[in-house]
């Protein structure tokens, strides 16, 4: 419980504050001390915080946290000009009140309700000096602690009440921490529909501020993001989830390897305010549109005009209003067709050179309807392609082109400029144009072999074809950087090109017949080079995609048995484990018994590592040392029965699964009493099965009702429990 003295803190109101405009004891003191340990994530400034300067200065070209390949140009700089606000200093009683309130609520255990209490009343003490007192390095700490654990009703208070001053509070240092946090208190009450009118109409005052003069909010590095989180707020998606720039997550989805945002059903909730966000937008944009020049070459409002191009997701109209602006667009409107009139395409074409952005033009490619995405491929961006891939910039907006082709048109288009500049790409160190040209191809099923052939040849041509295929795109970025490259080898110690790897597993998603020469180079491959691509992080991916691809059983095999003698040292290693998992699993009967044969000594450093218990329960070490006869026959039944499985429901192209499989060449073979067994027990759950479930779902429907009915019995004999019956009856 809080004491009486802390309750009498927290309700008294303050009488006659003068606001003084020197420095207080109390703030010099507390500065000295270090009062305040707990710094919020922000870096300590030598200034007193809250001190806005007369002017942000900002590169011009701007850049992005997740694109280190892109260097940043610091010879353009802009000062993009705010209004003077000085911010008067904090009086000594006020600045003792909220440290008093502040030890008295962090760190200590109070009752929820008891702590809601307090906190409104203590933000109470703000009204009329929420700017000076969010901007206040020391109790900005103090007003986050405070909005965090506050009523609806008083959060909402507060955030109307700095409307007046929300461009300053936003664009200062701590102020925007203060919004922000008030911003993700709000989130937490969205889940009730009840309080969505309250919120509307605090969010609708905040906004009205904010349009009146947009862009010193999102040209500065702190209001930006404050906007950001506000468009997320409107959208009903976690900010942590829509702030997220993994460059990671867009490599995945340029390689097919995860779905991207606009499919990603995680990332389409309902919005919430979709009217609210929407007038907000078209106002911001109205306010703003003779900036819009500035706002595209500025690093921070390209990060706020991304934002917004996600959260209009699905709204088509909305977006191509939007993006006809943010392109120039000197026309209101535009007919289907020519929806790019008015509009300066080599003005497009010199601005996709400069960081910010090329940032922007990547998400006006992702989120542009079909109609306008045609438009700027075939009008705009034609014939400039392979100028464009040359560049440190552009070629990233090529790389969007490509990742986002809707068509095999499209795709033609792209081919036609792009399909016989490989080499030239690979030289430049521009290989991400490549993958998302290869990744494209998959995906809308055109030049996949052409694509393939390409990247064979433009890496190796002569002798060395096609044995020195897949060493060369191991490291590209070693072999092109080589002086000699008819004499390049293999560099030991090396690490393996992440890019390179990326390719390779790319390829071995494809059809077999289409990717031959891949498979004879891996294949020819010497051992200890297969030995160390499976202790590098990247080489290992490449072979697991070998050994998971639909290449037939005797090439992988091939592959597997280059590793005798080395899988006790891989299956200890943190990388090569993997890989042992996945050769284990290719293999046939006499390579897993040689496999876990060479796991066998080393059971005590296994059960230490990481992968090393899921490896022993999975290849059933302990089994094999046990009974060896045994766990060779357990092995030659799963395979029979997955193989039985197969050859009855399987696709016509696994038919060849008995040819291919690990029992093909060894000489046990399952009894033929067990297959048959099997293949009754199918024939009558499909018998049994009266609606037009698929086969394999019957048979799993089956398994689980005869399973309920054996638990059931067994419950009888052992006698019922009380919950059981209720179960039952009901």
């Amino acid at each position: 419980m809080v004491s009486v003295g802390l309750h009498a803190l927290v309700s008294r109101k303050h009488r006659g504050c003068d606001l003084t405009e020197q420095p207080t004891a109390w703030e010099n003191q507390t500065n000295n001390q270090g009062v305040r340990k707990r710094t919020m994530g922000r870096k300590t400034s030598k200034k007193h915080a809250g001190v806005n300067t007369d002017y942000t200065v900002e590169s011009v070209s701007g850049g992005n946290a997740d694109d280190n390949d892109r260097p940043h140009k610091d010879k353009k700089t802009t000062p993009v000009p705010q209004t003077s606000f000085l911010r008067k200093q904090i009086d000594p009683e006020t600045a003792k009140y909220f440290a008093e309130i502040a030890n008295a609520i962090e760190g200590t255990e109070i009752d929820p309700e008891e702590r809601s209490v307090i906190c409104g009343n203590a933000l109470e003490e703000t009204r009329g000096k929420e700017a000076e007192l969010a901007t206040d390095y020391i109790i900005s700490h103090t007003l986050q602690t405070l909005l965090e654990g506050c009523s609806l009703d008083h959060l909402c208070t507060f955030l109307q009440s700095c409307a007046k001053n929300f461009s300053h509070i936003a664009a200062d240092r701590s102020g925007s921490h203060v919004v922000e946090t008030a911003l993700k208190s709000l989130s937490f009450h969205l889940q009730d529909n009840e309080n969505h009118s309250l919120i509307e109409h605090a969010l609708k005052k905040i906004c009205k501020a904010i349009v009146v003069n947009p862009v010193d909010i999102m040209c500065n590095c702190h209001g930006s993001h404050v906007l950001r989180s506000l468009l997320c707020l409107f959208k009903g998606v976690p900010l942590e989830e829509f702030h997220s720039t993994k460059s990671s997550v867009g490599l995945a989805e340029r390689l097919n390897l995860k779905a991207p945002h606009a499919k990603n059903v995680s990332l389409q909730p309902v919005q919430i305010f979709p009217s609210l966000l929407k007038k907000f937008v078209s106002e911001m944009l109205n306010t703003a549109s003779e900036d819009i020049s500035k706002l595209q070459m500025n690093q921070y409002s390209s990060l706020v005009l991304q934002t917004v191009l996600k959260s209009l997701a699905g709204n088509e109209q909305e977006l191509l209003h939007l993006i006809r602006v943010l392109l120039g667009s000197s026309a209101g409107s535009a007919n289907a067709g020519n929806l790019l009139e008015g509009i300066p395409i080599r003005n497009i074409l010199r601005l996709v050179e400069e960081t910010a952005y090329s940032h922007l033009m990547e998400a006006i490619l992702e989120f542009a309807p079909e109609t306008l995405y045609d438009e700027l491929l075939t009008k705009v961006f034609r014939k400039s392609l392979f100028r464009m891939s040359s560049h440190h910039c552009a070629n990233f907006v090529v790389q969007a082109l490509a990742s986002h082709a809707k068509s095999q048109d499209h795709m033609d288009l792209i081919w036609e400029e792009l399909g016989t500049k490989f080499r030239d790409l690979f030289e430049m160190g521009k290989s991400g144009v490549v993958v998302s040209v290869l990744a494209a191809t998959q995906r809308l099923h055109s030049h996949e072999h052409e694509c393939c052939q390409a990247i064979a040849a433009s890496v190796c041509t002569g002798d060395e074809f096609p044995k020195g295929i897949v060493p060369r795109i191991l490291f590209l970025e070693n072999f092109f950087c080589s002086r000699d490259k008819s004499n390049w080898s293999w560099p030991h110690g090396t690490k393996i090109h992440v890019v390179g790897s990326l390719i390779l597993q790319s390829i071995f998603r494809l059809p077999s017949e289409l990717i031959q020469v891949y498979i004879t180079s891996i294949t020819s491959l010497e051992e200890h080079h297969v030995l160390e691509a499976s202790k590098d992080p990247s080489g290992s991916r490449f072979i697991e995609s070998f050994l998971n691809s639909n290449i037939s059983g005797k090439q992988k095999r091939k592959l597997v048995a280059k590793l005798r003698g080395h899988f006790g040292e891989l299956s200890v290693h943190p990388f090569g484990s993997f890989t042992v998992e996945k050769c284990f699993t290719a293999s046939n009967l006499n390579l897993r018994e040689t496999i876990v044969s060479e796991m066998l000594p080393l059971q005590p450093e296994l059960s230490k590592s990481k992968q090393g218990p899921y490896l022993l329960r999975k290849l059933d070490i302990d089994g094999f040392a046990r009974q060896p006869d045994l766990w060779k026959s357990r092995q030659a039944s799963q395979q029979s029965a997955l193989k039985e499985f197969y050859a009855t429901f399987g696709p016509k192209e696994t038919k060849s699964f008995e040819k291919e499989s690990f029992l093909a060449d060894t000489v046990s073979k399952s009894k033929p009493g067990k297959l048959k067994d099997i293949r009754k027990e199918i024939e009558t759950t499909l018998a049994s099965a009266k609606t037009s479930i698929t086969p394999f779902l019957a048979h799993q429907v089956s398994k689980k009702v005869k399973r309920s009915k054996d638990e059931k019995k067994r419950h009888r004999k052992d006698g019922e429990s009380e919950s059981k019956r209720k179960k039952i009856k009901v």
